[in-house]
C-alpha cells in the first residue's frame, strides 16, 4: 500500500518505518521534525516526507495514499501537563481532523496511536477494550476524545482502528529517556541507582516498540473486516508490572547496581493493569516477541555501547520536556508548541 506514517522520525516512528518498507509498502513521512536533533546512535534514515505540523495537514495532501498510521502527538504527560489545551488541540482535535480529512481525500483505512492511558487510575484489576476510560491526564483524555470523534467516521468507505498501546520501552534513533523502562536503565548505567520517582507500586502494562510497529503493520495488512472500527490494547498480557518490580530486573540486570527511591517519591494515580489477548486472536499475523528483561540487555547494551553519562541522559536529547523548553528559551517553538521560523539577518550581519 502507499501509506502516510505521521510522526515518522519520532521515537516509534523511526522503528516502524523501516518495518514498513520491509513488508513491501511505499512509505511517506509527515513531521515537523520537532527532535530531529535528539539522534542516540545511528542517524535516522529517513523517507520522502512532509515538513509540517500535523494541524496543518489539508486533505488535498492526503490524496492517493490508501492507508494513514497516525502516530504525531504530544508523547508524554510531563509535555502534556506544559500545556494542556495544546494537548488537546494536537491530540484530539488535530487527530480528529486528520482523520476527517483523510476520509475526504479518500483515504480507506485509518490507524491510530492511542494509549492505555486512556484506563488511567484503575487499580489491580485486568482490562480488556471494554473497560471503563478514567484518565487523569490531558494526555490520557485527549486520547479518549480522539478515539470517540473517529468512530463517528467509520463507514463502508473509512475504516479507522485503535492501538492502544501499552507503556513503551526499547532503543530507537530517537530514544526517550524519559519512559519508566529506558528511565530506570539509564539511571542504573550512568549511576549505579535503580532510581524509582514514585513508591513503586503503579501497574504499568510494558511493551517495546518494535511490537507496537508489528501490531501496526499487522493490522494495516489485516482484512478489514475484522479490524474495522475496532480498539486493541497492544502488548502482552503478562507483561504487566508493578514499578518496583520493573525495578527489580532492571537491578539484576545491570551490574553492580541498586534499587533507590527518590526522596519525596508518592504514589502515582495512574495505575493500570491490561489485557492484551485480543489483538492476537483476531490479528495471527501479530505476534509480540519482547519481554522487559530482554528490553532492559537490550538497553544497557546500548547505554554502555555508546558510552551514555549521567550528563547526557539528563539531557534534552532523551527527556523530551526538557528538549521542549529548550527551544522555547531559544525562541525556536512557541507557547503552542509550533516551530518559529528563524528571523531573517540583517544585510551585512
Amino acid at each position: 500500500m502507499r501509506v502516510l506514517v505521521t510522526g515518522h522520525n519520532g521515537y516509534i516512528g523511526t522503528v516502524l518505518v523501516p518495518m514498513l518498507q520491509d513488508a513491501g509498502h511505499d512509505v511517506v513521512g509527515l513531521d515537523n521534525y520537532l527532535y530531529e536533533d535528539c539522534t542516540f546512535g545511528d542517524d535516522v534514515h529517513d523517507v520522502p516526507a512532509l515538513r509540517m505540523d500535523v494541524r496543518d495537514v489539508t486533505a488535498a495532501e492526503l490524496e492517493g495514499f490508501e492507508a494513514v498510521l497516525h502516530l504525531a502527538a504530544i508523547s508524554n504527560d510531563p509535555v502534556g501537563d506544559l500545556a494542556p489545551d495544546t494537548t488537546f488541540d494536537i491530540n484530539h482535535r488535530a487527530a480528529s481532523r486528520l482523520a476527517q480529512r483523510a476520509k475526504e481525500a479518500g483515504v480507506s483505512r485509518f490507524v491510530f496511536s492511542s494509549s492505555c492511558s486512556l484506563y488511567g487510575k484503575a487499580g489491580d484489576e485486568s482490562l480488556d477494550e471494554e473497560a471503563a476510560f478514567n484518565p487523569v491526564t490531558p494526555y490520557g483524555e485527549s486520547k479518549v476524545l480522539a478515539e470517540l470523534d473517529m468512530r463517528k467516521l467509520a463507514d463502508d468507505d473509512f475504516s479507522p482502528t485503535y492501538l492502544r498501546n501499552a507503556t513503551a520501552y526499547g532503543v530507537s534513533s530517537r530514544l526517550r529517556g524519559d519512559l519508566v523502562v529506558n528511565n530506570l536503565v539509564g539511571y542504573a548505567v550512568t549511576t549505579g541507582e535503580v532510581l524509582i520517582k514514585s513508591d513503586g507500586t503503579p501497574w504499568r502494562p510494558l511493551v517495546h516498540i518494535e511490537d507496537i510497529s508489528r501490531a501496526f503493520v499487522a493490522v494495516l495488512e489485516a482484512p478489514r473486516e475484522v479490524v474495522h472500527d475496532q480498539a486493541f490494547n497492544v502488548g502482552r498480557t503478562e507483561e504487566n508490572y508493578r514499578i518496583s518490580e520493573v525495578a527489580d530486573i532492571v537491578e539484576a540486570v545491570v551490574p553492580g547496581s541498586r534499587v533507590q527511591y527518590a526522596e519525596g517519591g508518592g504514589p502515582d494515580t495512574r495505575s493500570y493493569r491490561v489485557d492484551c489477548d485480543r489483538l492476537p486472536e483476531v490479528v495471527p499475523a501479530f505476534r509480540p516477541v519482547w519481554t522487559v528483561q530482554r528490553g532492559v540487555e537490550e538497553l544497557l547494551e546500548a547505554f554502555v555501547r555508546h558510552s551514555v553519562t549521567l550528563e547526557e541522559f539528563e539531557s534534552s536529547r532523551f527527556l523530551r520536556l526538557k528538549h521542549v523548553r529548550e527551544l522555547q528559551e531559544r525562541g525556536m517553538l512557541d507557547d503552542q508548541l509550533r516551530r518559529r521560523e528563524p528571523a531573517l539577518e540583517s544585510a551585512g550581519a
